[in-house]
């Protein structure tokens, strides 16, 4: 697979929380300089936590590479704070309570089940018309091995755990390289 960009990513974090402020406060996207690797289209996940105990308050994400880096994280981020449809919106006033990570993804390749590695892929599953994808960091987040990893995903495409293995299930892999400011 290949690696993410060989720069800082942290700096991602700024423009998402740059991204969100603007849209909270009814201001246009601040213009990111899209110059190396910042430029280069990239798919990339944002999530946000609540920064007292560390709950989910928003992930959303493009797995393809439509858009720059820069602006992939942008409009992730205003995503994960509006329109992440398990939550309410962000208001603007909670916003400094809220902790943001980016999650910067290598390219999708087709894996085998058995190929896959904790902690280190991300999977996504297409089959019978629904899909899902789980990041690298889930799995440890929860404790899963392999096979929960997959049955998991499963269960985010709205399909029954063991889907993996029916014969017309697509499975990809990807890494990611996850910065956050907590």
């Amino acid at each position: 697979m290949s690696e993410p960009p060989e720069s800082d990513p942290r700096e991602l974090l700024a423009v998402a929380r740059r991204a969100i402020e603007a849209r909270l406060s009814g201001r246009p996207f601040p213009e990111e300089p899209k110059q190396g690797w910042r430029g280069e289209p990239r798919g990339a996940f944002v999530t946000l936590w609540t920064r007292r105990d560390r709950e989910l308050r928003g992930c959303v994400g493009y797995v393809e590479p439509v858009y720059s880096l820069v602006e992939t994280v942008a409009r992730a981020a205003v995503a994960a704070a509006v329109d992440d449809g398990r939550f309410a919106p962000v208001a603007a006033d909670e916003l400094p309570a809220l902790s943001i990570d980016v999650s910067v993804l290598s390219r999708l390749e087709p894996i085998r089940p058995e190929e896959v590695v904790v902690g280190e892929h991300g999977l996504l599953l297409r089959h019978r018309g629904r899909s899902g994808l789980l990041l690298p960091q889930v799995p440890i987040e929860h404790g899963w091995d392999r096979e929960t990893f997959l049955d998991h995903t499963c269960l985010k495409a709205g399909l029954q755990p063991g889907a993996w293995r029916d014969s017309g299930a697509r499975l990809w892999g990807f890494t990611a390289v996850v910065v956050g400011e907590d």
